[in-house]
């Protein structure tokens, strides 16, 4: 394992175990989602490099414009919902209300 595999597991590793234990804030919750994104960029990006391949791929250029659009998307449910609910804590979200 390379440097950079080993850097790219470690960072989503973290990412991950960060959405799973501090969901307090809907804030948190998007930037771990978006720090996991970004660790998938990057391992898309450096995996032609370390398997030696002399052509790049399209597809971290695709991913990553489909992580701004949802990071876009998570930000107008995070205004949408401090609007009406006064804060961004996840506990006071109820799903059973409209």
């Amino acid at each position: 394992m390379t440097i950079a595999h080993f850097a790219a597991t470690s960072t989503f590793t973290m990412s991950v175990v960060g959405l799973a234990l501090h969901r307090t804030h809907l804030v948190s919750a998007l930037l771990c989602i978006e720090g996991m994104m970004l660790t998938l960029f990057t391992a898309l990006a450096i995996s032609p490099q370390t398997l030696n391949l002399t052509s790049t791929t399209i597809q971290p250029i695709i991913m990553l414009a489909m992580s701004a659009c949802g990071a876009g998307a998570g930000l107008a449910l995070l205004v949408a919902t401090t609007r009406t609910h006064a804060s961004d804590h996840l506990k006071t979200l109820n799903l059973l209300k409209c």
